[in-house]
């Protein structure tokens, strides 16, 4: 059975504009922190035989994570982008993300960034876990895999802690957890010439517009 591993990434800021954010490919660059999330899945993908899933969410023109991951080498990847969607907080966003995340399944392990680096809350991978009802484990330096049981190690400050969780689980991933591989030329000729992403828009994830952005 294939091991389907969804990684929630994002296109984050170069600089933190005043007034509203526009995301677009010269202003954006992928969370740094979903580079070492992107490696674990990889690398988990590569020893169980599986498969990755990269889903984002945002304005098509600001997509340059997803080919980035592209050019990693995932397997697939959705783009959730609704003009609706502007201004949505991280409430909204793990909502639509749950939504999305219905529409992929089956899957057997989420994963997240620790947090991003624009705006650093740390809340949409634990907020959209809660929504799935999925144990989330933290921090995860470590992991291993035992048919359906994860075994990892987490890191905070000076704590480790060591967890088993069954699958289907979610992680955040520590920021130190993985060496990030390098795209390979052909990676990065892929991506961004003969790769392309899946677009959903609300009406895809059964979602109204009163529900999200600044009116929800």
């Amino acid at each position: 059975m294939s091991f389907h591993i969804i990684v929630c990434i994002k296109s984050v800021v170069l600089d933190a504009p005043e007034g509203r954010v526009v995301r677009l490919p010269e202003t954006c660059v992928l969370n740094p922190f979903d580079r070492p999330a992107l490696e674990t899945a990889l690398r988990l993908r590569d020893e169980y035989h599986g498969k990755v899933t990269a889903l984002s969410m945002g304005p098509e023109s600001g997509a340059i994570a997803l080919y980035e991951a592209m050019a990693m080498g995932v397997d697939r990847s959705v783009i959730v982008s609704d003009p609706a969607l502007a201004g949505s907080d991280t409430l909204i966003t793990s909502m639509t993300l749950e939504a999305a995340i219905g529409k992929l399944k089956p899957y057997d392990l989420l994963i997240f960034g620790a947090r991003t680096s624009d705006s650093d809350t740390g809340q949409v991978g634990p907020q959209t876990a809660v929504r799935l009802d999925l144990p989330m484990v933290t921090g995860v330096y470590s992991l291993e895999r035992k048919d359906s049981v994860l075994t990892v190690e987490t890191r905070m400050d000076e704590y480790v802690g060591r967890y088993e969780v069954i699958l289907p689980a979610a992680l955040t991933i520590h920021p130190s957890a993985a060496e990030v591989r390098d795209s390979t030329l052909m990676g990065i000729e892929e991506a961004f010439i003969t790769g392309g992403f899946e677009i959903r828009n609300l009406s895809d994830l059964g979602l109204s517009p009163d529900r999200v952005g600044e009116t929800g």
